[in-house]
């Protein structure tokens, strides 16, 4: 993995606290940001196909099972020699394990090729990404930030950046007009944002109420 390292004094950091008081709040309390990315394209894909729509310890559970099965390397092609019924064992839907074949075909057939992505434009990707069955904006989402790295991506389709987002605005409008909207000022650093909305979830931040002065 590949780590990047984002200091408080740092320009990205400074922009995004000079243009909300809130965020500057939050990231203030946690610090330096610091993190890694995922190096290995199609595991992550494959990860977060199986994790849609169920809690992280469900689709962790699941996962490492389909990691047993392909002797502990997902890869393309260790998939296709695997029929749909095996891969159901695993416990996911049948609708995801066509997600996961159709994925591993695309990539194994040049449809996809992840070399190719660092060269294209988000809207790109997403619309190469998603022309997958079963493979949406929020899977497609979560690539961009947390494999190519890109800085401008806002997840408002993914339910833990939401919850934090509810908490640091004291809001129930969490619309994706609205948000997009509020958020709008987080550009072209949305991506580096969000992480901090995240940590900001993991520390436990959000179990209190936010207030702004105290």
């Amino acid at each position: 993995m590949n780590s990047f390292s984002y200091p408080l004094d740092s320009p990205p950091i400074q922009y995004l606290c000079s243009k909300d008081k809130r965020l500057s709040k939050v990231i203030l309390s946690l610090g330096d940001l610091t993190y890694t990315v995922h190096t290995d394209s199609f595991a992550f894909l494959a990860h977060e196909i199986v994790e849609q729509m169920l809690s992280v310890q469900a689709g962790n559970k699941i996962y490492s099972r389909l990691v047993s099965l392909c002797n502990d390397t997902v890869t393309p092609k260790y998939l296709l020699n695997l029929s749909p019924e095996e891969i159901k064992t695993t416990g996911m839907s049948y609708k995801k394990v066509h997600c996961l074949i159709d994925l591993a075909r695309d990539v194994e057939n040049g449809v996809i090729a992840f070399d190719a992505f660092p060269a294209m434009t988000d809207t790109e990707i997403i619309n190469t990404l998603t022309r997958i069955k079963g493979i949406g904006y929020w899977t497609s989402k979560m690539y961009l930030i947390f494999v190519l790295n890109r800085l401008d991506v806002l997840p408002y389709e993914d339910g833990a950046f939401l919850q934090s987002y509810r908490w640091l605005y004291n809001t129930s409008d969490y619309s994706h007009e609205s948000v997009k909207k509020r958020c709008q000022k987080w550009k072209p650093y949305s991506s580096l944002a969000a992480r901090y909305m995240y940590r900001a979830l993991d520390s436990g931040m959000t179990k209190s109420p936010f207030h702004l002065y105290k």
